[in-house]
């Protein structure tokens, strides 16, 4: 079974995970920041990667460590869930609109973290959520999940278009990626032998 569980306790939040990348998109998401839980929602429908999450932060401040720490939680919960990487088709890419927004999605799930971002939003914030928490996200989730990430935004005028692009556009590729090939069987998806 590919599942995987994180707890992360830190001064400025309280962070459960719980994965199943072999699942059917369930979410179930709580983290007090509701355009997050919505695309977070998003993001396991479209991988149908099932997701438990649970966040407690300290959002007098803002809400800038419960996302970037949830994505820390959830990039550890997938690296555990992947085990050694045996049988996964390992790269995916995907091109997702969103009425008038088009975003350019490509994933290697390489354990060589990297995270390239060519997003512009036309407003500063979406309802009460920083756009640039955006970012903030898929940066936590590309390094602690070992994932070589490409987000490129190529057209859009409406905020949350944009962003609800990217979160669709990443889960689809995701869960491509991490699918497991019948024809890998057992093997590493890498000439070296391990990733």
């Amino acid at each position: 079974m590919r599942k995987g569980a994180v707890s992360r306790k830190t001064s400025e939040t309280a962070i459960e995970v719980a994965v199943d990348l072999d699942g059917s998109g369930k979410a179930d998401v709580k983290t007090g920041v509701g355009f997050f839980d919505h695309m977070l929602d998003q993001l396991a429908r479209h991988s149908l990667i099932d997701l438990t999450i649970r966040a407690e932060g300290d959002r007098h401040i803002d809400d800038h460590h419960t996302v970037e720490d949830v994505g820390i939680a959830l990039g550890q919960a997938l690296r555990q869930a992947l085990g050694d990487k045996r049988g996964l088709a390992r790269y995916a890419d995907c091109l997702l609109p969103m009425d008038e927004a088009l975003t350019r999605v490509a994933i290697d799930v390489s354990g060589r973290p990297y995270l390239v971002f060519r997003v512009e939003f036309p407003t500063h914030k979406i309802a009460t959520f920083d756009v640039e928490l955006v970012r903030e996200f898929f940066q936590a989730l590309a390094v602690n999940a070992g994932l070589t990430l490409h987000i490129d935004n190529l057209y859009g005028a409406n905020s949350h278009h944009i962003a609800e692009s990217c979160f669709k556009g990443v889960a689809r590729a995701l869960g491509a990626a991490l699918a497991i090939d019948p024809r890998q069987a057992s093997r590493v998806p890498s000439t070296k032998g391990a990733l």
